[in-house]
């Protein structure tokens, strides 16, 4: 036979193992969804360091000629 309050604590316990529980999986799910954010601020990186080394030397520093801008059809 147990006592009231052993059957109190065995029930705050369980109750403090589903918590721990549910927040291990949580701390999963965010660890998870972090590593596939810093795979996808790689990859981004990646791709804007391309596009730089594709841009011409001068780009936009020096002077434009609207005219080089014009659609084909001008």
């Amino acid at each position: 036979m147990t006592s009231p309050l052993t059957d109190e604590i065995l029930q705050r316990l369980e109750a403090l193992e589903i918590k721990a529980s549910f927040t291990e999986d949580l701390l999963d799910q965010l660890n998870l969804t972090i590593y596939q954010q810093q795979q996808l601020i790689d990859r981004l990186t990646h791709e804007v360091i391309q596009l730089r080394q594709q841009a011409p030397e001068g780009g936009s520093n020096g002077p434009r000629n609207l005219r080089d801008e014009l659609p084909p059809h001008y």
